[in-house]
């Protein structure tokens, strides 16, 4: 079994449980996903299936849209409610959309980013959210991370408790800590904050209208459909512009051959190389040698 499988993954699964739960379903141990998801986080988590494992990368390539909510006027351990609040700061007059709308703004574009400490990045080896429940401190890396949109979708203000709940949207690139964005966004607007829920709408190309729960992918298993619902190799690399083989080319590739542009009648700088309407390569070209050499390979039969 090969292909990509959309998957809707729930509220309170962390995306290893989803794999876990797929090899048993699929009857296979060669899955991965394309991109994790805090287990408070529902939404789409591409998962790949077989041969399709090798496309990975450029799923996670891909930018990612979010809808969620920040929560203005509490911090949190781990910067959404899944930590423990650590301190709490009252708003005492709502804040006006101009003055969210603004400060989005400037956090918009290319940005730096520190990961927070409950997180999976490593750093010499461990997880920061190993050192976090240990109660150590470590330096993390820098992350340079694009934010290409940050809306404003709704706010409300309770004057009761004193708090503020922005509603956004936000489409940016892989690697974004959207809960730390969205904690920083209070901290400019002069407060603490914490990301109260925040689901994926989109990621690798699909949108949470194509997902799969794990339900629908067992019962498509029982009923012997699942092949239905599994999207090919090339769904992952639609951005590249893609050459047909014809059998000389076919078995040169087959080898790891270097092609010239003359015999693919392109420029082009990366491409799709098939074969009997298969994916088989993503081939780039070498600028010194003047040739298409191998990027990646999928496929050698």
């Amino acid at each position: 079994m090969d292909g990509i499988i959309p998957l809707y993954k729930e509220r309170g699964m962390t995306s290893f449980d989803c794999v876990s739960r797929l090899r048993r379903i699929l009857h296979t141990k060669k899955i991965g996903h394309s991109g994790t998801l805090d287990p408070s986080v529902d939404g789409v988590l591409p998962i790949c299936v077989g041969s399709a494992t090798k496309v990975v990368p450029y799923l996670m390539a891909s930018g990612k849209n979010y809808q969620g909510e920040l929560l203005v006027g509490e911090a949190t351990t781990t910067e959404d409610l899944d930590g423990e609040v650590i301190a709490a700061q009252p708003v005492t007059d709502e804040i006006p959309a101009a003055a969210i709308q603004e400060q989005m703004a400037t956090l918009t574009g290319k940005i730096t980013q520190i990961p927070p400490m409950y997180s999976a990045v490593k750093v010499k080896g461990k997880r920061l959210y190993e050192y976090a429940r240990a109660g150590e401190t470590v330096e993390r890396p820098v992350r340079h991370v694009t934010v290409d949109k940050f809306e404003l979708l709704g706010s409300k203000y309770d004057p009761t408790v004193k708090q503020q709940r922005i509603c956004f949207n936000v489409v940016c690139s892989k690697g974004t800590y959207v809960r730390t964005l969205v904690v920083e966004l209070a901290k400019r607007l002069g407060y603490l904050g914490t990301m109260s829920w925040l689901t994926r709408l989109a990621s690798g190309g699909f949108t949470l209208d194509q997902t799969l729960s794990l339900t629908d992918v067992q019962d498509a298993v029982t009923a012997g459909t699942i092949n239905h619902y599994l999207y090919p190799l090339d769904y992952a690399l639609h951005d590249y512009p893609a050459v047909d083989l014809t059998d000389t080319q076919w078995r040169a590739v087959q080898n790891g051959g270097w092609l010239k542009p003359a015999e693919l009648a392109t420029d082009a700088v990366e491409l799709v190389l098939k074969y009997n309407k298969q994916v088989k390569a993503l081939y780039h070209l070498d600028q010194q040698q003047g040739a298409y050499k191998p990027t990646k390979m999928f496929s050698t039969k």
